[in-house]
């Protein structure tokens, strides 16, 4: 069994919940689980290093080649994840062709490259717990999918993200990971 999960966050994630991240990512590769990020600084980055640390697989969507340094070779985007960004950001008459393109590359994050194979769960941090920016936009997509999002914002999350995959098999993550 190998599931997918979204690390992905905010660029203002605070330090302790960065640590935090590393640690759940690491832990999450260790329980055999794919990690799907997008390679920008903070949360991204957090989730990435720590699968990364626990020998996971990641899954890191660019929306351009060398995009933060990161040496993805996932920076294509299509047409459809363009289309289906423009839709979720909403603004889609006044993004730049970076935005569009950074739109294009959430929904890989959220629905797999071919758009059509969603994770299981996104873990996160957003400012507020709210839904904002990109990652707002993939949390967007998530509730019309129907696909369970663990806000680390909220102090139970850790907890209900532990419950949930406990439910679709996967044991281990609670007993190491510790949110400071």
């Amino acid at each position: 069994m190998n599931h997918a999960y979204a690390g992905i966050g905010s660029r203002e994630t605070p330090d302790r919940v960065i640590n935090s991240m590393k640690v759940i990512a690491k832990r999450l590769a260790q329980l055999n689980l794919t990690l799907r990020s997008g390679g920008a600084p903070g949360a991204d980055s957090a989730f990435e290093e720590g699968c990364s640390e626990g020998g996971g697989d990641a899954r890191i969507y660019l929306p351009w080649k060398g995009f933060n340094k990161n040496p993805s070779p996932l920076y294509d985007v299509c047409d459809n994840a363009l289309e289906m960004g423009a839709y979720y950001y909403g603004k889609h008459r006044r993004m730049s062709r970076g935005v569009s393109r950074l739109m294009g590359r959430n929904c890989y994050q959220v629905l797999g490259q071919d758009l059509n194979s969603p994770v299981k769960f996104i873990c996160c941090w957003t400012p507020g717990g709210g839904i904002k920016g990109g990652t707002g936009q993939a949390l967007r997509i998530a509730a019309d999918r129907d696909i369970p999002v663990f806000n680390l914002y909220s102090s139970s999350a850790l907890d209900q993200m532990s419950r949930y995959l406990r439910l679709i098999g996967v044991k281990g993550l609670r007993d190491e990971t510790k949110l400071t």
